[in-house]
């Protein structure tokens, strides 16, 4: 693939912030229209260097930089070749998760992984090393990718396989070793667009985990809501809900979807308002919420059948969600920690519940093996997520704490969602850190690629 020919890509200054909207900065935002363009934007992109963005779902700063060059990937977002018998697709790296779903499902395939949104740019799914409910069985999007072309910072467009030093340092590398282009993934097969879905409660955290190990295996993908603000006996109460794709005998005989079994369906709500006051996400009106929610969640319940979207994906029912949280913004806090270190999650679970933490976007879920990726964020054991309203007083200082008791543990933060980590944790989270740094030196030694991440984390 030819990247020599200078064309012009559309550029102009803006303000640029990740999905949390809590340390926006501004930047020069180049959208190239083409591989050529790419290349010439990276070439004169200057001293404060270049970070791809796609949809802009990284929740922290992985995909600002602040007077530098930021470039939007979502004009390059061409489905070049899908292979229907052999279940592969080659596709430019600015198609998203949801074009991908429009075109494949038809054809009766799948994405190999999608996380809580698929308003993700496959570039993005690689450089965050996505993973999704099914990473117990699937691992992570990386893991599907048979090859990929990374422009990197000498001007060269080189093709990268799995198994290489590269590969592997782009596999949830926050795009920090070059700009993806194109990108072939395997695909899953399906036989609908529905899903075939299993609902039960959990009475507290032991509970939860005892379900999860006991009978995770039955199912491709599983995830738990977990009510952080549950205290004593309940402390960790959750639903639990999981599934797999349903097969066509599963649909009733005069169902609509038996005319059109493999069509693909949305909802979608009015959007969010651009301007919500702050406040409105209180341990008062969450501790609300999560009650309801809970209560409402039958007991045992198998087999219900549930479109894709709402299986996967319900919040992208409504547009722009992140706004809820107010003009402050949210921090996404995500952590894994290891099989054996079970005692380390329920300490951080119940720390997380005694300071009242108004979060009602929290989940819980089981990783299955470690990815190759150097930076990449699963490992084998359990992460939870949660979102917390930036302005929550003390925030800062308290969740400085539970690094240092995930680390202490030999566990992790998610890069693709972090906002605040000090630097001086990483390398015990992260232990292949010197292997990338020194790639990084290697590959790109003037500091082409750079974001705000990369900074704060001398990545």
């Amino acid at each position: 693939m030819s990247a020599d020919t200078d064309t012009a890509p559309v550029i102009e200054w803006g303000s640029v912030t990740g999905w949390g909207r809590t340390a926006p900065t501004t930047a020069r935002l180049v959208r190239p229209r083409t591989y050529e363009e790419t290349a010439v934007a990276v070439r004169a992109c200057g001293a404060r260097g270049s970070i791809a963005r796609g949809l802009g779902r990284a929740y922290g700063d992985a995909a600002q930089n602040a007077g530098g060059a930021v470039l939007d990937m979502t004009g390059l977002d061409r489905v070049h070749a899908i292979d229907v018998e052999g279940g592969t697709v080659l596709c430019d790296a600015g198609v998203s998760l949801h074009r991908l779903m429009e075109v494949l499902l038809p054809l009766g395939w799948f994405v190999p992984v999608t996380p809580g949104t698929r308003y993700v740019t496959v570039g993005g799914a690689i450089g965050a090393d996505i993973h999704g409910k099914n990473h117990h069985v699937s691992g992570s999007f990386t893991r599907h990718v048979l090859s990929l072309e990374l422009l990197t910072a000498d001007g060269r467009v080189r093709t990268v396989t799995p198994g290489t030093p590269l590969f592997e340092a782009t596999a949830g590398g926050m795009g920090l070793t070059g700009v993806i282009l194109t990108a072939t993934v395997r695909l899953q097969p399906v036989e609908t667009s529905l899903m075939s879905v299993d609902t039960e409660r959990a009475a507290d955290l032991d509970d939860l985990l005892a379900r999860l190990t006991a009978t995770d295996h039955r199912y491709r993908y599983s995830v738990a809501w977990i009510d952080l603000l549950a205290r004593g006996a309940a402390t960790g109460r959750a639903v639990l809900t999981r599934g797999d794709h349903a097969p066509l005998d599963a649909l009733p005989r005069r169902a609509r979807a038996r005319r059109d079994p493999l069509a693909f369906r949305t909802t979608r709500l009015p959007a969010a308002p651009a301007s919500v006051p702050e406040g409105l996400l209180t341990r008062t009106t969450v501790g609300l919420f999560n009650e309801l929610w809970f209560r409402k969640a039958p007991r045992s319940r198998t087999g219900q059948l549930q479109r894709i979207p709402s299986f996967f994906h319900p919040l992208d029912g409504v547009p722009h969600w992140n706004r809820i949280y107010g003009p402050g913004g949210f921090v996404q806090y995500q952590f894994a920690v290891g099989h054996g270190q079970e005692e380390a999650l329920r300490g951080i679970v119940g720390r997380i519940s005694a300071r009242r933490c108004p979060s009602f976007l929290a989940v819980l879920k089981r990783f299955g093996d470690a990815d190759p990726g150097w930076l990449s964020f699963p490992v084998p054991g359990w992460t939870l997520a949660l979102d917390i309203p930036a302005n929550l007083p003390g925030l800062g200082a308290f969740l400085d704490e539970l690094d240092e008791e995930v680390a202490g543990a030999g566990g992790r933060v998610y890069l693709a969602k972090d906002s605040r980590l000090r630097p001086e944790l990483l390398a015990a989270m992260y232990p292949r850190l010197a292997d990338f740094r020194a790639l990084r030196a290697e590959l790109d030694p003037d500091g082409v690629f750079v974001s705000d991440l990369s900074r704060r984390l001398d990545l």
